[in-house]
């Protein structure tokens, strides 16, 4: 028996609809890009390269047909420019939203910026999608809304108070969602992502998250270094499971709008069994490390457990057979370890050059 996800694939595969992806050349952008074109869509994609990449798209250009390609029509442009938001959504069913300044860091460091993007680009995103009537409108909510509130699991119904400016700007989200339903009678979906990693996910930079960071350590020899005693935990999410997530909701019946939902497999790892876990992973693509990790002060903002119930995606939704961590990562160390050993044989011309 098919679930709902094959359903509503076999649906879209039949009646092409036209998307826009806000953020897509950027983690999960690039992937709902091309679990889209796969489909046969029709998608539109905002990016202004800020964490973003070309070779994001250019990857997706790789794994699909020239004719699904020229499905895709590209928008380099802002959230924060309402002329660019008013362009992207012009003739368009779904939106996705996922443009946005991640990383509790760098909304420490740099407050303005994250509130900029991440809720005067989301303000005009909508507004502008409010005014041009799409069906339906996805956006990329957080875990960290749940702030310091001590259940586990977490329950959509049940938060606590922000813990950084990052988790301040994804509740502002919600609120403005919520508003904007009592308000203009413009229903949306938010679905609070818990620690998505994958493919594409860039391990560079002072605010790479934890799976990539880790892997291009191991991958390349360095030190990896734990923040606090490494028995913190999260709900860790293959990128998969958060692409089945959007297109679950965009599709989503008018009964289950208006709501936020977990996106997660709703299951705990702490950063220990992470780190032996991608060892194991990397193990299995000729990569094998013995290092043992270092220690060092926990992080500020930094929740110290995270866990999701998906019950009520499940039950909304149709959000089932996720995919789970071990699985996941086996899925996505080939990509790193192609990836970061073509970004050597780079290094190493321009060195020779």
């Amino acid at each position: 028996m098919l679930n709902r996800f094959d359903l509503v694939r076999e649906e879209l595969v039949r009646n092409p609809k036209h998307w826009l992806i806000t953020g897509v050349a950027g983690f999960v952008g690039s992937n709902l890009l091309e679990a889209l074109l796969k489909l046969n869509q029709h998608v539109v994609g905002l990016d202004n390269f800020m964490t973003g990449y070309r070779h994001n798209l250019d990857e997706v250009r790789e794994l699909v047909t020239s004719e699904q390609w020229a499905r895709f029509r590209f928008i380099e442009g802002d959230v924060r420019s309402f002329d660019d938001c008013a362009a992207a959504v012009d003739g368009v069913d779904y939106v996705l939203h996922q443009a946005a300044l991640g990383s509790v860091p760098r909304s420490v460091h740099d407050p303005l910026t994250t509130h900029d993007v991440n809720n005067s680009g989301f303000l005009r995103m909508m507004v502008a999608a409010r005014d041009a009537r799409v069906k339906s409108f996805t956006y990329a909510a957080s875990s960290s809304t749940y702030g310091d509130h001590p259940d586990l699991p977490k329950v959509e119904e049940k938060i606590g108070r922000p813990l950084s400016p990052y988790a301040v700007t994804k509740l502002c989200n919600e609120l403005y969602a919520d508003v904007f339903s009592r308000t203009y009678g413009f229903d949306s979906v938010g679905l609070r992502y818990f620690n998505v990693f994958g493919q594409r996910q860039d391990p560079n930079g002072a605010y790479a998250a934890v799976i990539p960071l880790w892997t291009a350590a191991l991958i390349r020899g360095d030190d990896v270094y734990i923040n606090g005693d490494g028995e913190t935990s999260r709900d860790f999410c293959f990128v998969d499971n958060a692409v089945k997530a959007n297109i679950l909701a965009a599709t989503a019946e008018p009964s289950a709008k208006n709501q936020v939902y977990n996106v997660a497999v709703g299951d705990r790892t702490t950063l220990n069994d992470l780190y032996k876990a991608l060892q194991q992973a990397l193990a299995t693509q000729g990569v094998f490390s013995d290092r043992a990790p270092k220690y060092r002060e926990f992080r500020i903002g930094d929740v110290r457990h995270s866990q999701a119930s998906v019950e009520k995606a499940e039950r909304l939704l149709g959000y089932t057979q996720r995919i789970a961590i071990l699985e996941g990562l086996l899925k996505t160390m080939p990509w790193y370890v192609q990836s970061l050993r073509h970004s050597n044989r780079q290094l190493a011309r321009l060195g020779q050059a």
